[in-house]
């Protein structure tokens, strides 16, 4: 039976992972390799013709000399038949420094096969020493080979390399072999390549250097066209808020040139971008204007509606019941509308980046004050508190930690509609911990709870205005749907940051956290509680 694999085999069978990709190439370096492909390819073509011709003249320059060898090899009998000094034919006429079996004229390496019928007569070569080298039986084989046709043929000898060969006939009929080595044509041609792989290498540097320097200055200006648009992308548009939007250089957008055009058609999108935000912002003035205007003017009618409702209310002899009944339900709505104003005109004052008070602020007191509230509130919630332990670590204090510089009334306000938020939007039941603790540079609130938690279809709305977890729109929990608005605008007037995050599973409910920058000194004035 085959035993299981252990892990560390599982581990090594199993697909490696995904490689990070490689770092694709720029556009700069495909253009400096691309012209230097086009340098190497043109060189070495260059190179390879020039080297072919060397070559081809080479050889027929070693083919020359081989066919006057064979001439004065075919011609040796002649010689041979000529009466000597003695008279006597036969004898072989020789100089004065001529060895026996070698022939007049004939340079070192110069192979002579003489044959006489088909016995060998003679087959060496003079050596550089003057002497008679004679051939193995190998070279000679290899040398027979060749066919009698008086055309010159390539052959490799063994132990002495590439020869050039051709095999003739004599007058007397006999085969004469005639070899010359092409070392004369090699030699050469392989200083020849040396020179050009050099010449090829430098030509590669300077196409590099030259390619980089050239595609460097003819890119810059798109450099500089990408450094708008990433400047641009920087800018806080989502803000509403009007920027000024520098665009590209006169001198990038000259449309003649492909990268003038790109430069031209980004000014051009950016002026639209500058409109859009101008009459966007305008628009948008032009609605928080009207908010706070028409707040501001339906306070007085608001308060007249509850004014007049209370007088009637205290003449109840005289009022039918019903009446009271609806009176009530007018002055519980004029209250609704008139918080809802009051919502409205501080969201409209925040927009307008109205100052806002600047005094030192203990977060602990307004955390204490938030959770009576809330507990008072809704009694059937469990309200839990976490604050900054004192030295000893005993027991939670006031911390002038936690002290931060900004407007105490709005601060107020972020407390008490995080946990309004988490008393409307949670059975009863559910524990909501308030939590303030000081971090480096910052103060950290944060609002726990373990209800059922934020649908994901509301995550991203959640600090909308107007947002609702409630899709009937249902007006009995006292929600405006501005609270976490308005606790976002007053977090951000205090140039602080707020977030949310759901409970990790099994886990459920969500956290609410607040980050203001800390006071680094402590304060000399803080709120007293109430």
């Amino acid at each position: 039976m085959t035993a299981a694999p252990t892990a560390a085999q599982t581990a090594a069978l199993a697909p490696a992972p995904e490689q990070r990709r490689r770092r694709p190439w720029t556009l700069r370096r495909q253009l400096v390799a691309l012209l230097i492909g086009l340098v190497l390819v043109i060189c070495t073509v260059l190179a390879v013709v020039s080297t072919l011709a060397l070559r081809s003249q080479l050889l027929d320059q070693v083919d020359a000399q081989l066919k006057s060898a064979s001439d004065r090899a075919v011609i040796r009998p002649r010689m041979m038949d000529r009466p000597s000094d003695t008279g006597q034919p036969g004898d072989q006429i020789l100089g004065p420094d001529q060895l026996p079996g070698q022939i007049p004229g004939q340079s070192a390496g110069t192979i002579d096969v003489f044959f006489s019928g088909t016995e060998v007569i003679q087959a060496s070569y003079p050596n550089n020493a003057g002497t008679s080298t004679p051939l193995t039986d190998a070279q000679l084989a290899e040398l027979m080979a060749i066919p009698t046709d008086g055309r010159i043929h390539p052959v490799h000898l063994s132990d002495l390399g590439s020869y050039r060969a051709i095999s003739a006939t004599n007058v007397t009929g006999n085969r004469v072999i005639t070899a010359l080595p092409t070392t004369t044509a090699d030699e050469p041609l392989r200083s020849y390549l040396v020179v050009e792989i050099m010449l090829i290498v430098l030509a590669a540097g300077v196409a590099a250097a030259a390619a980089t320097i050239l595609v460097r200055r003819a890119l810059r200006p798109l450099e500089r066209v990408a450094e708008t648009a990433m400047r641009v992308s920087e800018l806080p548009l989502d803000r509403g808020e009007v920027v000024q939007i520098q665009g590209v250089e006169p001198g990038d957008t000259d449309e003649r040139t492909e990268v003038g055009t790109v430069g031209a058609a980004l000014n051009r999108l950016l002026g639209h971008v500058e409109s859009s935000l101008a009459a966007r912002h305008e628009s948008e003035t032009q609605v928080r204007q009207f908010v706070a205007d028409a707040s501001h003017e339906l306070r007085t009618p608001l308060a007249s509606i509850r004014g007049y409702a209370e007088l009637v209310r205290r003449s109840p002899d005289v009022v039918p019941a019903d009446t009271l009944r609806s009176l009530d339900r007018i002055e519980s709505e004029a209250l609704r509308m008139g918080a809802l104003v009051e919502d409205l005109l501080l969201l409209a004052r925040l927009d307008a980046g109205r100052p806002l008070e600047r005094a030192d602020v203990d977060l602990t007191v307004l955390a204490i004050d938030a959770a009576a509230d809330a507990h008072a509130a809704s009694r059937d919630h469990v309200w839990r508190l976490e604050l900054p332990d004192d030295e000893d670590g005993a027991a939670p204090v006031e911390s002038t930690d936690a002290v931060v510089t900004g407007d105490e009334a709005r601060l107020r306000q972020v407390f008490t509609n995080l946990l309004g938020n988490a008393r409307v939007h949670t059975p009863p039941g559910t524990t909501v911990v308030l939590s303030v603790r000081p971090e480096r540079d910052q103060v950290v609130i944060a609002v726990t709870d373990d209800g059922p938690g934020i649908p994901p279809s509301l995550a991203s709305s959640l600090f909308q205005r107007f947002s609702r977890g409630d899709s009937a729109r249902n007006r009995g929990g006292g929600s405006t749907g501005l609270g976490l608005a308005i606790a976002q605008a007053i977090v951000a007037a205090h140039r602080g940051e707020i977030t949310v995050r759901a409970a990790r599973p099994p886990a459920t409910g969500a956290t609410f956290e607040v980050r203001l920058p800390r006071t680094p000194a402590p304060g000399q004035a803080t709120p007293t509680p109430r």
